[in-house]
């Protein structure tokens, strides 16, 4: 029979990281060499030395897409323990009976609360907040909500799932 002792020494907080692209101005570049390249649809080759004018958009959509890869962030959050949790909760009651806090108030201070790297403060989050857009804030809720809320679980990896089988014909 397992001892408490030697499984609270194992425990980890539930720990969830995501990436969010900060260069704007990137993905702004990025739909405006795809709309260029949407233009070329019907081109055709005139003669041999004609070169498919695509190909240079398209090197430019890859490398775009590079520099945006290169500018995310990864944002770590960990889970709150069961009284920071509570503490939490308490400082954003909602005003609506029946509902046990606040959203508006509760997600970004979540945040803050849960930032494991960088470590953010409340502060922090609504100047980070002020440079993103509204899904980009939302993906930042979602990942302290996740790490928070959600069980933790063996995931299932498809793609590495099909990698490993293919090596061993299925087996």
């Amino acid at each position: 029979m397992p001892d408490i002792k030697e499984i609270l020494a194992k425990a980890r907080p539930r720990e969830h990281t995501v990436r969010i692209c900060l260069a704007g101005d990137l993905a702004a570049e990025v739909d405006r060499l795809e709309a260029e390249l949407a233009s070329y649809a019907g081109w055709q080759q005139q003669s041999i030395a004609d070169q498919n004018p695509a190909i240079e958009v398209a090197e430019k959509i890859a490398a775009a897409r590079e520099a945006m890869r290169e500018a995310e962030v990864p944002f770590t959050f960990q889970a709150l323990g069961a009284k920071a949790w509570s503490d939490l909760v308490a400082q954003h009651p909602s005003e609506n009976e029946g509902e046990s806090w606040d959203d508006e108030s509760l997600a970004p201070a979540l945040v803050a609360a849960s930032a494991k790297d960088p470590v953010m403060t409340p502060e922090d989050v609504a100047a980070l907040f002020e440079q993103l857009n509204m899904g980009q804030r939302q993906e930042l809720i979602n990942a302290a909500w996740t790490v928070n809320g959600e069980a933790t679980a063996v995931p299932f990896a498809l793609h590495a799932s099909a990698i490993l089988a293919s090596r061993t014909d299925g087996k």
